[in-house]
């Protein structure tokens, strides 16, 4: 395959999100983050805002409420992406810390996976 940023060799490119309500789940990551979804209500897949990641949420899955392996979502505007996190049914876990150059947070989406947000530079 070619190397147009989902088929890049070595790349990290699909992710599944458990979930117990994809539907909501979906909505929850099109609302904070700008996904793009498809699919139907059996099987919700997602594009990131990137376009170079894509998945699905899947249910019957045990929800990943303590990190073992952690993602993390970069955001333009860290202090809104907290504000709509927490107005779309999520919680901020770590509120955001400095990490270097970096300002770092994590948060529980409304299924209770934990997720990480990040962005460069001053806040």
């Amino acid at each position: 395959m070619g190397e147009d940023g989902i088929t890049t060799n070595g790349k990290l490119s699909y992710i599944q999100i458990p979930t117990l309500d994809a539907a909501a789940s979906a909505a929850f990551y099109r609302d904070v983050f700008g996904w793009e979804l498809r699919g139907s209500a059996e099987h919700r897949s997602f594009t990131d805002a990137s376009g170079e990641l894509i998945g699905a949420f899947i249910t019957g899955r045990e929800i990943s409420r303590e990190p073992g392996i952690l993602p993390y979502i970069y955001v333009n505007g860290l202090n809104a992406a907290v504000e709509r996190i927490k107005s779309h049914g999520g919680e901020i876990v770590r509120a955001p810390y400095p990490e270097g150059d970096l300002w770092v947070a994590t948060f529980r989406d409304p299924a209770g996976n934990v997720m990480g947000i990040w962005q460069m530079g001053g806040r």
